[in-house]
């Protein structure tokens, strides 16, 4: 398989080949599906928590007496039945969201998914990306040259580069990784793959068939 190459003005420029084993096999939906949500499940940040009876401040004083006011008997404010009291069965920081993933099934979902993106042409090559300052003027340009200019944009290069970086971070709908982080939930989340062609040797380097 093959797809289009680019330069940084949006011209195209020639085709490079894309490696057999990695951009050529038929997707499972059913294991993409399982290996995404256990990656969005281990990104979860478990910080929603709320107090229950015995974490609620006060309540120690029985409201009222057992018998003889006519009134339902009561042993704390900070029941549950009563505003201001516990929550019962409310969302606790001690819960666990972590998913085990296997090595196989995860690098298999990311083939199928950069698999999915070579055959619908969602990936894009440029000969090469270099930003000489920091500025974000200079990226959109570059993206608005190419096909994916109106669409979110997943930009990987095949190692960290801070001007590429920084003139990324505050553009919408775009998001820049390096080649060994690439993952099948950031692939899903972005129409598009942007990467160089040293990029790709990096992606078919890390990838590389067993």
């Amino acid at each position: 398989m093959q797809v289009k190459v680019y330069n940084q003005k949006g011209e195209e420029t020639g085709k490079a080949t894309l490696a057999k084993g990695i951009f050529d096999l038929k997707v499972n939906s059913d294991l993409v599906h399982q290996v995404v949500v256990s990656q969005a499940s281990n990104r979860r940040q478990n910080t929603a928590n709320s107090k229950d009876r015995a974490e609620v401040r006060g309540g120690g004083k029985k409201p009222w007496r057992q018998k003889g006011t006519g009134r339902a008997r009561h042993g704390s404010r900070r029941s549950p039945l009563w505003s201001g009291g516990g929550i019962t069965f409310g969302p606790t920081n001690e819960r666990n969201y972590k998913r085990a993933i296997p090595k196989k099934m995860k690098r298999k979902a990311l083939l199928m998914v950069l698999s999915a993106k070579a055959s619908n042409e969602l990936f894009l090559v440029l000969d090469d990306l270099q930003i000489k300052k920091i500025q974000t003027k200079e990226m959109a340009k570059i993206i608005s040259s190419l096909p994916c200019k109106k669409e979110s944009c997943l930009v990987v290069n095949e190692s960290y580069d801070k001007n590429l970086l920084l003139s990324t971070r505050n553009l919408p709908k775009t998001k820049l990784m390096e080649a060994r982080e690439l993952n099948a939930l950031d692939l899903l989340n972005f129409k598009y793959l942007l990467t160089t062609k040293a990029g790709l040797k990096a992606m078919e380097k890390n990838l590389k068939v067993e």
